[in-house]
């Protein structure tokens, strides 16, 4: 009976296997090829060799805004955005994809704010550990390091895995092999091309992603017989909620805002989403490469477009699986999608099966192919940036060459991909797939969230409090998931600490008493840093020959100015001197630094690409970032949402139809 019942419900497979192979292989290789290409033609044609180590790993910083809101977007966009949002859609209704929505787009908008105290304080680092080790020192960058590889793991686990189940289910590819397939020829491009071929490549994904939304739009909204139009979707998700009612929903129906679960979700996703972003070096990488006048801009609008894309995809793919459940072409008719199914993110390739026949598979697997790429490729060059400058420059070679440098890099994005493979593979045979780790990402991550987002953007924050909320955080968290799971699901097992209530009980947990312990501590001896350690943090020039470092108050007052010790207090003005590599043979030469002369060309201006940008201007960039930040989470976590919970409205057609038209 239990095998019957298997064969019953396994995913069939529309498409053979050699596509699957194709598509991992072929067109990975051909996006390589094409990026291999555009750099050649960029270290040919233009001022920006890849061969630089400011180049590779933070393109030079001058980045535009368009380039790096597509980065944003395409970052951003991982395999879970476009799979567990559907996944949502499924299981709790429009709430869903909404509430997904949310919990990645307020985030974006927050660090938009922590994007401007970057150029402000910090506009020569590399990576958020720098300025770390730069205020704290050692422990507190060690301690931070262990979270940044630690959010990495998690974020690759959840592509990688997401991507391979995807591609298994549409066409019967081996799991094992697209784990370790789908990161080569990604890591091709980024070895040769470095950050900047990263965006050029989330631009091309980002257009075809938005194509392939559009597609399914038509097809699920008017050409499908199996769907026909808005109106039908209406009735056959009202007709679903009479089958398949869902508890904790108003009437049990897919069409309504009040969702207890819905909600449970949304804050799970939101405790997720500030996980993923303030620990992921990845956008810290953007708001480095970009132009300073230009960075809370692509965060703004990076936000905004993204928020489209899990809103409006799950809304669409998500809710048609629910209503076609009782279609014959349904991949598990007669059957629904099974819990593990439904955990591996197989909603949306189910609808695109049934309303798009192979074309909606061969469609469902370039777009999630598309965002496990980009957002792959985003993991590489920032695990390389944290190995470069944080581990093999910091504690191995301090006096590290740029060609060093990059070549160090290389090696270590190799190794990264092949790890990647391996880890996935450990995690698949773990039974951990998409869902689990989308949920326990706020678990593990959250209590660092708050003390890495006030070390570039608080002068009181101390190292005291940094140790105490971050370490207090973490056991609370521990705690609170663990007896969460136990009151709650009667039982401490791994699919229970992956439940939504238990990851929100540690996540909420970890987040808030680890955010308040860091500002009560170190208030209670407040530090009074002027962020001139900060400031002086060197970078490589990109003139100068490979191996001398230039910081970026070096470039106003002509002097070659390395960073300071790491205190807390402020900066007395004292001169130091340690060493450097020297421009000519990398042999440690003396560089003189006072710490009185760099913060203030700093705050002068920023330069980049010509443009003077004034500190009072960075500081409005500041105010304009918080203001949008919170009438943005106002607008879309509290006035939308919350009235229609309370107010039980269950949606009608009319309704409906104009929810529809907003998501496109």
């Amino acid at each position: 009976m239990n095998q019957l019942l298997v064969e019953e419900t396994e995913f069939k497979p529309l498409l053979a296997e050699s596509v699957g192979y194709g598509v991992v292989v072929g067109v990975g290789f051909f996006f390589a090829a094409m990026m291999l290409c555009l750099t050649a033609l960029q270290a040919k044609f233009f001022n920006f060799s890849p061969s630089s180590s400011e180049e590779f790993s933070s393109a030079s910083r001058s980045v535009k805004p368009g380039l790096v809101c597509c980065g944003i977007v395409s970052a951003w966009t991982w395999s879970a955005t476009l799979l567990q949002s559907s996944t949502a859609a499924y299981t709790f209704g429009v709430s869903g994809p909404w509430w997904y929505g949310v919990g990645g787009t307020i985030q974006l908008a927050f660090f938009a704010m922590v994007a401007a105290k970057v150029k402000m304080n910090a506009n020569g680092a590399h990576t958020f550990l720098e300025i770390v080790k730069a205020r704290f020192g050692t422990g507190a960058h060690l301690l931070f390091t262990f979270y940044a590889f630690l959010c990495i793991l998690v974020v690759c686990g959840s592509l990688l895995l997401g991507g391979a189940a995807t591609v298994n289910a549409l066409t019967g590819m081996n799991i094992i092999a697209a784990c370790f397939l789908l990161p080569i020829g990604i890591a091709v491009y980024v070895v040769f091309g470095g950050l900047r071929a990263t965006f050029v490549c989330d631009y091309a994904h980002t257009l075809i992603l938005f194509i392939i939304i559009y597609l399914f739009f038509g097809s699920v909204y008017g050409a499908s017989d199996a769907t026909g139009s808005i109106g039908a979707m209406y009735d056959l998700l009202v007709q679903a909620g009479r089958d398949a009612p869902v508890v904790g929903n108003q009437d049990g129906s897919y069409l309504t805002m009040k969702s207890n679960q819905g909600l449970v979700f949304g804050a799970a996703t939101i405790l997720s989403g500030f996980s993923g972003v303030f620990c992921d070096q990845g956008y810290w990488q953007r708001a480095i490469a970009s132009a300073p006048r230009s960075t809370t801009k692509a965060y703004m609008l990076g936000g905004l477009s993204w928020f489209a894309v899990p809103w409006g995809f799950a809304s669409c793919l998500g809710l048609a699986a629910r209503a076609l459940v009782n279609n014959p072409a349904f991949p598990t008719y007669p059957n629904p999608l099974s819990a593990s199914q439904s955990s591996a993110g197989l909603a949306a390739p189910a609808a695109a099966a049934v309303v798009m026949g192979k074309g909606g598979a061969i469609a469902i697997l370039l777009v999630v192919f598309m965002a496990v790429t980009s957002a792959v490729s985003a993991e590489l060059i920032a695990v390389s940036s944290l190995f470069t400058y944080d581990l093999y420059r910091t504690y191995y070679r301090p006096k590290a060459t740029n060609d060093e440098i990059v070549r160090v890099s290389h090696y270590f994005i190799c190794f990264w991909a092949v790890w990647a493979g391996c880890w996935s593979t450990i995690l698949h045979k773990a039974s951990i797939d998409l869902g689990w780790l989308f949920y326990v990402q706020g678990v593990v991550l959250s209590p660092a969230v708050i003390p890495i987002a006030l070390t570039v953007t608080w002068s009181k924050l101390t190292r005291a409090g940094v140790f105490a909320g971050s370490l207090s955080g973490a056991v609370l968290g521990m705690l609170a998931w663990m007896i969460g799971c136990w009151k709650i699901y009667g039982e401490i097992n791994v699919p229970n600490l992956a439940e939504p209530y238990s990851a929100v009980c540690s996540g909420l947990t970890g987040l808030l008493f680890s955010g308040l312990v860091t500002v009560l501590v170190s208030l209670a001896k407040p530090a009074q840093y002027d962020f001139s350690g900060t400031r002086a943090i060197a970078m490589y020039s990109d003139t100068a020959p490979a191996g001398s470092v230039e910081s970026v108050g070096a470039r106003d007052s002509g002097s070659v100015q390395q960073r300071p010790g790491n205190d807390d207090r402020k900066d007395t003005g004292d001169v130091e001197k340690f060493e450097a590599p020297s421009s000519k043979d990398g042999v440690a030469g003396d560089v003189v630094v006072d710490c009185t002369d760099a913060p203030a060309s700093v705050s002068d201006s920023t330069k980049k690409d010509g443009l003077e940008v004034g500190h009072t201007e960075l500081k409005s960039i500041y105010r304009r970032a918080a203001w949008y930040s919170l009438a943005l989470t106002l607008i879309v976590a509290i006035l939308v949402p919350i009235p229609m919970f309370f107010a039980q409205y269950v949606f009608s057609k009319g309704f409906y139809t104009f929810w529809v038209a907003c998501t496109m």
